[in-house]
Protein backbone atom coordinates (compact mmCIF):
# COMPACT_ATOMS: atom_id res chain seq x y z
CA UNK A 1 0.00 0.00 0.00
CA UNK A 2 1.57 3.35 -1.03
CA UNK A 3 2.21 5.83 1.74
CA UNK A 4 0.19 9.07 1.79
CA UNK A 5 1.07 12.66 2.73
CA UNK A 6 -1.14 15.71 3.02
CA UNK A 7 -0.41 19.41 2.59
CA UNK A 8 1.54 21.19 5.31
CA UNK A 9 -0.18 24.48 6.15
CA UNK A 10 0.28 26.43 9.35
CA UNK A 11 2.17 23.56 10.95
CA UNK A 12 -0.69 21.14 10.39
CA UNK A 13 -0.97 18.33 7.89
CA UNK A 14 -4.29 18.57 6.10
CA UNK A 15 -5.95 17.16 2.99
CA UNK A 16 -6.72 19.34 0.02
CA UNK A 17 -10.01 21.19 0.47
CA UNK A 18 -11.44 19.18 -2.43
CA UNK A 19 -10.27 15.87 -0.95
CA UNK A 20 -8.41 15.11 -4.17
CA UNK A 21 -5.12 13.19 -4.25
CA UNK A 22 -2.58 12.37 -6.93
CA UNK A 23 -0.14 9.50 -7.46
CA UNK A 24 3.65 9.76 -7.07
CA UNK A 25 5.08 7.15 -9.49
CA UNK A 26 8.26 5.11 -9.02
CA UNK A 27 10.08 5.39 -12.39
CA UNK A 28 11.88 2.06 -11.99
CA UNK A 29 8.81 -0.08 -11.24
CA UNK A 30 6.14 2.09 -12.84
CA UNK A 31 3.97 1.62 -9.73
CA UNK A 32 2.70 4.30 -7.34
CA UNK A 33 5.26 4.94 -4.63
CA UNK A 34 3.00 7.31 -2.73
CA UNK A 35 -0.06 9.50 -2.99
CA UNK A 36 -0.20 13.15 -1.97
CA UNK A 37 -2.91 15.73 -1.54
CA UNK A 38 -3.75 17.50 -4.81
CA UNK A 39 -4.09 21.18 -3.94
CA UNK A 40 -6.30 23.70 -5.69
CA UNK A 41 -6.05 27.52 -5.67
CA UNK A 42 -8.03 27.73 -2.42
CA UNK A 43 -5.36 25.62 -0.71
CA UNK A 44 -2.67 27.95 -2.01
CA UNK A 45 -4.47 30.91 -0.49
CA UNK A 46 -4.71 29.07 2.83
CA UNK A 47 -0.95 28.44 2.74
CA UNK A 48 -0.24 32.12 2.05
CA UNK A 49 -2.63 33.03 4.90
CA UNK A 50 -0.53 30.90 7.25
CA UNK A 51 2.79 32.27 5.99
CA UNK A 52 1.59 35.86 6.24
CA UNK A 53 0.30 35.33 9.79
CA UNK A 54 3.64 33.82 10.88
CA UNK A 55 5.84 36.48 9.30
CA UNK A 56 6.01 39.17 11.97
CA UNK A 57 6.92 36.79 14.79
CA UNK A 58 9.50 34.91 12.71
CA UNK A 59 11.15 38.11 11.46
CA UNK A 60 11.38 39.36 15.05
CA UNK A 61 12.89 36.16 16.46
CA UNK A 62 16.34 36.70 17.95
CA UNK A 63 19.08 35.84 15.41
CA UNK A 64 20.75 33.30 17.69
CA UNK A 65 17.43 31.50 18.24
CA UNK A 66 16.84 31.39 14.50
CA UNK A 67 20.39 30.18 13.91
CA UNK A 68 19.98 27.30 16.36
CA UNK A 69 17.00 26.00 14.39
CA UNK A 70 19.10 25.80 11.23
CA UNK A 71 22.04 24.13 12.96
CA UNK A 72 19.76 21.55 14.59
CA UNK A 73 18.05 20.96 11.24
CA UNK A 74 21.43 20.29 9.59
CA UNK A 75 22.19 17.60 12.15
CA UNK A 76 18.74 16.04 11.73
CA UNK A 77 19.15 16.08 7.95
CA UNK A 78 22.32 14.02 8.20
CA UNK A 79 20.73 11.60 10.65
CA UNK A 80 17.94 10.88 8.15
CA UNK A 81 20.16 9.80 5.30
CA UNK A 82 18.60 6.36 4.98
CA UNK A 83 15.14 7.88 4.73
CA UNK A 84 16.44 10.13 1.96
CA UNK A 85 17.82 7.10 0.10
CA UNK A 86 14.40 5.45 0.25
CA UNK A 87 12.52 8.55 -0.87
CA UNK A 88 14.79 9.45 -3.77
CA UNK A 89 14.93 5.87 -4.99
CA UNK A 90 11.17 5.57 -4.86
CA UNK A 91 10.26 8.93 -6.34
CA UNK A 92 12.91 9.68 -8.98
CA UNK A 93 15.06 6.54 -9.30
CA UNK A 94 17.99 8.18 -7.52
CA UNK A 95 20.93 5.97 -6.65
CA UNK A 96 22.08 5.54 -3.05
CA UNK A 97 25.25 7.57 -3.53
CA UNK A 98 23.36 10.43 -5.15
CA UNK A 99 20.80 10.49 -2.33
CA UNK A 100 23.45 10.58 0.38
CA UNK A 101 25.28 13.34 -1.50
CA UNK A 102 22.00 15.29 -1.53
CA UNK A 103 21.75 14.93 2.23
CA UNK A 104 25.33 16.05 2.90
CA UNK A 105 25.13 19.13 0.70
CA UNK A 106 21.66 20.07 1.96
CA UNK A 107 22.90 19.84 5.56
CA UNK A 108 25.76 22.19 4.71
CA UNK A 109 23.32 24.57 3.02
CA UNK A 110 21.44 24.75 6.30
CA UNK A 111 24.70 25.42 8.17
CA UNK A 112 25.61 28.18 5.71
CA UNK A 113 22.13 29.66 6.18
CA UNK A 114 22.72 29.60 9.92
CA UNK A 115 26.03 31.43 9.47
CA UNK A 116 24.59 34.27 7.42
CA UNK A 117 21.83 34.89 9.98
CA UNK A 118 24.36 36.56 12.27
CA UNK A 119 26.56 38.03 9.54
CA UNK A 120 26.59 41.83 8.96
CA UNK A 121 23.31 42.88 7.38
CA UNK A 122 23.96 46.40 6.03
CA UNK A 123 26.40 49.30 5.71
CA UNK A 124 27.20 52.61 7.35
CA UNK A 125 27.22 55.20 4.56
CA UNK A 126 29.04 58.47 4.19
CA UNK A 127 26.78 61.49 4.61
CA UNK A 128 27.13 65.22 4.09
CA UNK A 129 24.82 66.11 6.97
CA UNK A 130 26.64 67.42 10.08
CA UNK A 131 26.27 64.95 12.96
CA UNK A 132 24.26 62.59 10.76
CA UNK A 133 24.34 58.82 10.56
CA UNK A 134 23.33 57.15 7.29
CA UNK A 135 22.58 53.43 7.10
CA UNK A 136 21.76 50.89 4.37
CA UNK A 137 19.84 48.16 6.18
CA UNK A 138 18.64 44.83 4.79
CA UNK A 139 15.26 43.60 6.02
CA UNK A 140 13.06 40.60 5.14
CA UNK A 141 10.46 40.97 2.41
CA UNK A 142 7.55 38.94 3.76
CA UNK A 143 6.16 35.82 2.10
CA UNK A 144 8.36 34.14 -0.54
CA UNK A 145 6.99 31.73 -3.16
CA UNK A 146 9.43 28.87 -3.86
CA UNK A 147 9.30 26.24 -6.59
CA UNK A 148 11.39 23.14 -5.81
CA UNK A 149 12.40 20.68 -8.59
CA UNK A 150 12.73 16.90 -8.63
CA UNK A 151 16.19 16.17 -10.06
CA UNK A 152 18.28 16.90 -6.93
CA UNK A 153 15.24 17.04 -4.69
CA UNK A 154 16.78 17.37 -1.24
CA UNK A 155 19.55 19.76 -2.33
CA UNK A 156 17.25 21.95 -4.37
CA UNK A 157 14.30 21.65 -2.01
CA UNK A 158 16.56 22.95 0.75
CA UNK A 159 18.04 25.66 -1.43
CA UNK A 160 14.55 26.85 -2.39
CA UNK A 161 13.76 27.75 1.22
CA UNK A 162 16.97 28.11 3.26
CA UNK A 163 18.15 31.61 2.34
CA UNK A 164 14.64 33.01 2.28
CA UNK A 165 13.94 31.68 5.77
CA UNK A 166 17.34 32.76 7.08
CA UNK A 167 16.65 36.31 5.90
CA UNK A 168 13.53 36.34 8.08
CA UNK A 169 10.90 35.61 5.45
CA UNK A 170 8.20 32.97 5.56
CA UNK A 171 7.81 30.59 2.63
CA UNK A 172 5.21 28.71 0.64
CA UNK A 173 6.94 26.03 -1.41
CA UNK A 174 5.29 24.31 -4.34
CA UNK A 175 6.94 20.91 -4.51
CA UNK A 176 7.61 19.18 -7.81
CA UNK A 177 4.91 16.75 -8.85
CA UNK A 178 7.64 14.16 -9.51
CA UNK A 179 9.22 14.34 -6.04
CA UNK A 180 6.75 15.97 -3.63
CA UNK A 181 8.02 14.02 -0.64
CA UNK A 182 11.78 14.50 -1.07
CA UNK A 183 11.88 18.09 -2.33
CA UNK A 184 9.07 19.44 -0.17
CA UNK A 185 7.75 17.49 2.78
CA UNK A 186 11.02 15.80 3.82
CA UNK A 187 12.80 19.16 4.00
CA UNK A 188 9.88 20.72 5.87
CA UNK A 189 9.74 17.80 8.33
CA UNK A 190 13.43 18.28 9.16
CA UNK A 191 13.01 21.99 9.81
CA UNK A 192 9.80 21.53 11.77
CA UNK A 193 11.38 18.89 13.98
CA UNK A 194 14.30 21.26 14.56
CA UNK A 195 11.90 23.83 15.99
CA UNK A 196 10.77 25.94 13.02
CA UNK A 197 7.55 27.65 14.17
CA UNK A 198 4.20 26.75 12.63
CA UNK A 199 3.38 28.58 9.42
CA UNK A 200 6.93 29.70 8.66
CA UNK A 201 7.30 27.00 5.98
CA UNK A 202 4.24 25.64 4.17
CA UNK A 203 4.22 22.93 1.51
CA UNK A 204 1.81 22.62 -1.40
CA UNK A 205 1.58 19.43 -3.46
CA UNK A 206 -0.57 19.15 -6.57
CA UNK A 207 -1.52 17.15 -9.63
CA UNK A 208 0.41 17.98 -12.81
CA UNK A 209 -2.79 19.08 -14.52
CA UNK A 210 -3.22 21.84 -11.93
CA UNK A 211 0.39 23.10 -11.93
CA UNK A 212 -0.27 26.26 -13.97
CA UNK A 213 -3.24 27.32 -11.84
CA UNK A 214 -1.30 26.68 -8.62
CA UNK A 215 1.70 28.71 -9.82
CA UNK A 216 -0.38 31.62 -11.03
CA UNK A 217 -2.42 31.78 -7.82
CA UNK A 218 0.71 31.69 -5.67
CA UNK A 219 2.67 34.34 -7.57
CA UNK A 220 -0.34 36.64 -8.01
CA UNK A 221 -1.19 36.77 -4.31
CA UNK A 222 -0.36 40.34 -3.20
CA UNK A 223 1.14 39.08 0.07
CA UNK A 224 3.84 37.16 -1.84
CA UNK A 225 6.80 39.52 -2.20
CA UNK A 226 9.40 37.45 -4.09
CA UNK A 227 9.71 34.26 -6.13
CA UNK A 228 12.40 31.65 -6.68
CA UNK A 229 12.30 28.84 -9.21
CA UNK A 230 14.73 26.12 -10.24
CA UNK A 231 13.85 24.08 -13.31
CA UNK A 232 13.68 24.11 -17.08
CA UNK A 233 14.16 27.25 -19.12
CA UNK A 234 10.70 26.86 -20.70
CA UNK A 235 8.86 26.78 -17.38
CA UNK A 236 11.21 29.42 -15.96
CA UNK A 237 10.14 31.83 -18.69
CA UNK A 238 6.54 31.37 -17.57
CA UNK A 239 7.41 31.87 -13.89
CA UNK A 240 9.54 34.93 -14.69
CA UNK A 241 6.76 36.43 -16.79
CA UNK A 242 4.22 35.92 -14.00
CA UNK A 243 6.56 37.50 -11.46
CA UNK A 244 7.25 40.48 -13.72
CA UNK A 245 3.55 40.97 -14.36
CA UNK A 246 3.06 41.44 -10.62
CA UNK A 247 6.29 43.46 -10.15
CA UNK A 248 7.91 40.84 -7.93
CA UNK A 249 11.64 40.08 -7.90
CA UNK A 250 12.59 36.56 -8.91
CA UNK A 251 15.61 34.28 -8.76
CA UNK A 252 15.53 31.86 -11.69
CA UNK A 253 18.02 28.99 -11.96
CA UNK A 254 17.27 27.35 -15.28
CA UNK A 255 18.71 24.89 -17.76
CA UNK A 256 22.23 24.64 -19.11
CA UNK A 257 23.97 23.59 -22.30
CA UNK A 258 27.27 23.08 -20.56
CA UNK A 259 30.65 22.23 -22.02
CA UNK A 260 33.73 20.52 -20.64
CA UNK A 261 36.82 21.73 -22.48
CA UNK A 262 39.87 19.45 -22.61
CA UNK A 263 42.87 21.62 -23.43
CA UNK A 264 46.03 20.22 -25.02
CA UNK A 265 47.86 20.37 -21.68
CA UNK A 266 45.26 18.28 -19.80
CA UNK A 267 46.05 15.03 -18.02
CA UNK A 268 44.18 12.51 -20.19
CA UNK A 269 43.26 10.04 -17.44
CA UNK A 270 41.88 12.83 -15.27
CA UNK A 271 40.05 14.35 -18.25
CA UNK A 272 38.29 11.09 -19.10
CA UNK A 273 37.14 10.53 -15.52
CA UNK A 274 36.08 14.14 -15.02
CA UNK A 275 34.13 14.29 -18.27
CA UNK A 276 32.38 11.00 -17.51
CA UNK A 277 31.24 12.35 -14.14
CA UNK A 278 30.12 15.64 -15.69
CA UNK A 279 28.03 13.97 -18.36
CA UNK A 280 26.54 11.00 -16.50
CA UNK A 281 26.19 11.85 -12.81
CA UNK A 282 22.53 11.23 -11.87
CA UNK A 283 22.05 9.91 -15.41
CA UNK A 284 22.74 13.40 -16.76
CA UNK A 285 19.79 14.93 -14.91
CA UNK A 286 21.60 17.87 -13.33
CA UNK A 287 21.43 21.42 -14.69
CA UNK A 288 25.26 21.58 -14.65
CA UNK A 289 25.80 18.28 -16.50
CA UNK A 290 27.92 18.44 -19.64
CA UNK A 291 26.11 17.98 -22.93
CA UNK A 292 29.29 18.74 -24.87
CA UNK A 293 32.89 17.63 -24.49
CA UNK A 294 35.30 19.76 -26.51
CA UNK A 295 38.73 18.16 -26.97
CA UNK A 296 41.91 19.54 -28.48
CA UNK A 297 42.78 17.88 -31.79
CA UNK A 298 46.04 16.50 -30.38
CA UNK A 299 44.06 14.46 -27.81
CA UNK A 300 40.77 13.76 -29.56
CA UNK A 301 41.51 10.28 -30.88
CA UNK A 302 42.87 8.82 -27.64
CA UNK A 303 40.36 10.67 -25.46
CA UNK A 304 37.43 9.42 -27.53
CA UNK A 305 38.67 5.83 -27.37
CA UNK A 306 39.16 5.83 -23.61
CA UNK A 307 36.02 7.82 -22.85
CA UNK A 308 33.78 5.62 -24.99
CA UNK A 309 35.14 2.46 -23.39
CA UNK A 310 34.55 3.86 -19.91
CA UNK A 311 30.97 4.88 -20.65
CA UNK A 312 30.14 1.55 -22.27
CA UNK A 313 31.09 -0.18 -18.98
CA UNK A 314 29.03 2.01 -16.63
CA UNK A 315 26.66 -0.21 -14.59
CA UNK A 316 23.02 0.58 -15.29
CA UNK A 317 19.62 -0.56 -14.07
CA UNK A 318 18.10 -0.87 -10.61
CA UNK A 319 18.87 2.31 -8.61
CA UNK A 320 18.67 0.26 -5.42
CA UNK A 321 21.85 -1.65 -6.29
CA UNK A 322 24.99 -0.01 -4.83
CA UNK A 323 27.02 -0.27 -8.04
CA UNK A 324 24.43 1.38 -10.32
CA UNK A 325 25.58 4.57 -12.03
CA UNK A 326 22.95 4.93 -14.76
CA UNK A 327 19.52 4.56 -13.21
CA UNK A 328 16.11 5.30 -14.70
CA UNK A 329 15.18 8.80 -15.76
CA UNK A 330 12.39 10.54 -13.91
CA UNK A 331 9.74 8.89 -16.11
CA UNK A 332 9.28 7.04 -19.40
CA UNK A 333 8.50 10.25 -21.26
CA UNK A 334 11.92 11.63 -20.30
CA UNK A 335 13.64 8.50 -21.64
CA UNK A 336 11.67 8.73 -24.89
CA UNK A 337 12.65 12.39 -25.25
CA UNK A 338 16.36 11.52 -24.95
CA UNK A 339 15.93 8.66 -27.43
CA UNK A 340 14.31 11.05 -29.88
CA UNK A 341 17.30 13.39 -29.64
CA UNK A 342 19.65 10.49 -30.43
CA UNK A 343 17.52 9.32 -33.37
CA UNK A 344 17.31 12.82 -34.81
CA UNK A 345 21.07 13.33 -34.48
CA UNK A 346 21.89 9.99 -36.12
CA UNK A 347 19.53 10.66 -39.03
CA UNK A 348 21.29 13.96 -39.64
CA UNK A 349 24.79 12.49 -39.66
CA UNK A 350 25.97 12.00 -36.07
CA UNK A 351 27.69 8.74 -35.17
CA UNK A 352 26.68 6.76 -32.09
CA UNK A 353 29.84 5.48 -30.39
CA UNK A 354 28.04 3.66 -27.58
CA UNK A 355 24.48 3.46 -26.31
CA UNK A 356 21.49 4.58 -28.33
CA UNK A 357 18.55 2.37 -29.19
CA UNK A 358 15.13 2.20 -27.61
CA UNK A 359 14.88 2.79 -23.86
CA UNK A 360 13.52 0.14 -21.51
CA UNK A 361 10.74 1.93 -19.69
CA UNK A 362 12.42 4.93 -18.02
CA UNK A 363 15.94 3.49 -18.46
CA UNK A 364 17.97 4.97 -21.32
CA UNK A 365 21.51 3.69 -21.94
CA UNK A 366 24.49 5.99 -21.49
CA UNK A 367 25.10 7.34 -24.98
CA UNK A 368 28.08 9.04 -26.64
CA UNK A 369 27.86 10.77 -30.03
CA UNK A 370 30.40 12.33 -32.34
CA UNK A 371 30.01 14.37 -35.52
CA UNK A 372 26.89 16.15 -34.25
CA UNK A 373 25.64 18.46 -37.04
CA UNK A 374 24.36 21.94 -36.30
CA UNK A 375 20.90 21.13 -37.68
CA UNK A 376 20.38 18.38 -35.08
CA UNK A 377 18.05 19.22 -32.20
CA UNK A 378 20.71 18.19 -29.68
CA UNK A 379 23.03 20.93 -30.98
CA UNK A 380 20.96 23.57 -29.13
CA UNK A 381 18.63 21.54 -26.86
CA UNK A 382 19.61 20.55 -23.32
CA UNK A 383 19.91 16.75 -23.18
CA UNK A 384 19.06 16.40 -19.48
CA UNK A 385 19.73 12.70 -19.69
CA UNK A 386 22.58 10.21 -20.21
CA UNK A 387 23.70 11.68 -23.53
CA UNK A 388 26.80 13.62 -24.56
CA UNK A 389 28.47 14.69 -27.81
CA UNK A 390 32.26 14.92 -28.38
CA UNK A 391 33.81 17.47 -30.72
CA UNK A 392 37.39 18.54 -31.46
CA UNK A 393 38.86 22.05 -31.60
CA UNK A 394 42.12 23.35 -33.00
CA UNK A 395 42.98 26.22 -30.64
CA UNK A 396 41.70 28.29 -27.73
CA UNK A 397 39.75 30.66 -29.95
CA UNK A 398 37.77 27.80 -31.46
CA UNK A 399 37.20 26.18 -28.06
CA UNK A 400 35.82 29.44 -26.65
CA UNK A 401 33.62 30.02 -29.69
CA UNK A 402 32.17 26.50 -29.45
CA UNK A 403 31.58 26.70 -25.71
CA UNK A 404 29.83 30.05 -26.06
CA UNK A 405 27.70 28.88 -29.00
CA UNK A 406 24.55 28.48 -26.92
CA UNK A 407 21.72 30.59 -25.56
CA UNK A 408 22.49 29.22 -22.09
CA UNK A 409 25.19 30.37 -19.70
CA UNK A 410 25.29 28.21 -16.59
CA UNK A 411 28.47 26.19 -16.04
CA UNK A 412 31.69 25.08 -17.72
CA UNK A 413 34.66 22.88 -16.88
CA UNK A 414 38.15 23.46 -18.27
CA UNK A 415 40.62 20.60 -17.92
CA UNK A 416 44.30 21.55 -17.98
CA UNK A 417 47.45 21.09 -15.94
CA UNK A 418 48.40 24.73 -16.62
CA UNK A 419 46.45 26.97 -14.26
CA UNK A 420 47.42 30.18 -16.06
CA UNK A 421 46.25 28.77 -19.38
CA UNK A 422 43.02 27.52 -17.82
CA UNK A 423 42.22 30.82 -16.13
CA UNK A 424 42.91 32.72 -19.34
CA UNK A 425 40.35 30.59 -21.18
CA UNK A 426 37.92 30.72 -18.26
CA UNK A 427 37.74 34.52 -18.38
CA UNK A 428 36.44 34.26 -21.96
CA UNK A 429 33.63 31.78 -21.23
CA UNK A 430 30.16 33.32 -20.85
CA UNK A 431 28.78 31.28 -17.95
CA UNK A 432 27.89 32.08 -14.36
CA UNK A 433 30.19 29.28 -13.15
CA UNK A 434 33.56 28.07 -14.47
CA UNK A 435 35.77 25.38 -12.91
CA UNK A 436 39.42 25.23 -13.99
CA UNK A 437 40.97 21.75 -13.95
CA UNK A 438 37.62 20.32 -12.92
CA UNK A 439 34.39 19.41 -14.62
CA UNK A 440 31.11 21.36 -14.79
CA UNK A 441 29.12 19.81 -11.89
CA UNK A 442 29.87 21.39 -8.52
CA UNK A 443 27.97 23.24 -5.82
CA UNK A 444 29.14 24.81 -2.57
CA UNK A 445 26.61 26.56 -0.32
CA UNK A 446 28.76 29.63 0.38
CA UNK A 447 29.37 30.40 -3.32
CA UNK A 448 27.17 32.43 -5.69
CA UNK A 449 25.21 29.95 -7.79
CA UNK A 450 23.42 30.83 -11.02
CA UNK A 451 23.78 31.62 -14.70
CA UNK A 452 22.71 34.23 -17.18
CA UNK A 453 20.90 34.50 -20.52
CA UNK A 454 18.63 31.44 -20.94
CA UNK A 455 20.10 29.93 -17.75
CA UNK A 456 18.28 32.52 -15.64
CA UNK A 457 19.20 35.37 -13.33
CA UNK A 458 19.80 36.07 -9.66
CA UNK A 459 22.02 34.08 -7.32
CA UNK A 460 21.56 31.52 -4.58
CA UNK A 461 24.26 30.86 -1.98
CA UNK A 462 25.91 32.67 0.92
CA UNK A 463 25.33 36.40 1.25
CA UNK A 464 24.00 36.51 -2.32
CA UNK A 465 21.02 34.42 -1.25
CA UNK A 466 20.29 36.75 1.65
CA UNK A 467 20.48 39.75 -0.68
CA UNK A 468 18.08 38.08 -3.12
CA UNK A 469 15.42 37.63 -0.43
CA UNK A 470 15.71 40.88 1.49
CA UNK A 471 15.04 44.55 0.86
CA UNK A 472 17.59 47.34 1.24
CA UNK A 473 16.34 50.41 3.12
CA UNK A 474 18.06 53.75 3.61
CA UNK A 475 17.71 55.02 7.19
CA UNK A 476 19.22 58.24 8.54
CA UNK A 477 19.58 59.62 12.04
CA UNK A 478 20.24 63.33 12.60
CA UNK A 479 21.93 64.24 15.87
CA UNK A 480 21.70 67.95 15.11
CA UNK A 481 18.68 70.01 14.11
CA UNK A 482 18.77 70.97 10.44
CA UNK A 483 18.21 74.50 9.12
CA UNK A 484 15.70 74.92 6.30
CA UNK A 485 15.38 77.69 3.71
CA UNK A 486 11.78 78.53 4.70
Amino acid sequence: MPLHRNLLIGGKEMPAASGWTTADINPWTGDPYATVAAAAPEDVRAAVDAADAAFAQWAALAPFARRKIFLDAADLMEQRGERAVELMGGEVGGTRGWALFNVRLAANMLREAAAVITAPRGDVLATQEPGGVSLAVREPLGVVAAFAPWNAPIILGTRAVAAALAAGNTVVVKASEDAPLACGLFVADVLRDAGLPDGVLNVITNDKADAAAIAETLIADPRVRAVNFTGSTGVGQIIGTLAARHLKPAVLELGGKNAVIVLEDADLDHAVNAAAFAAFMNSGQICMCADRILVHTSLIEEFTRRFTAKIADLPSGDPGLPATVIGPLVNEAAAQRVAALVTDAAKKGARVLTGGGAPEGALHPATVLTGLPENASLHHTEAFGPLVAIRSFADDDEAVALANDTAHGLSCGILTENATHGLTVARRIRTGIVHVNDQSVADEPQAPFGGFAASGYGRFGGRWGIEAFSNTRWITLSTEQAHYPF
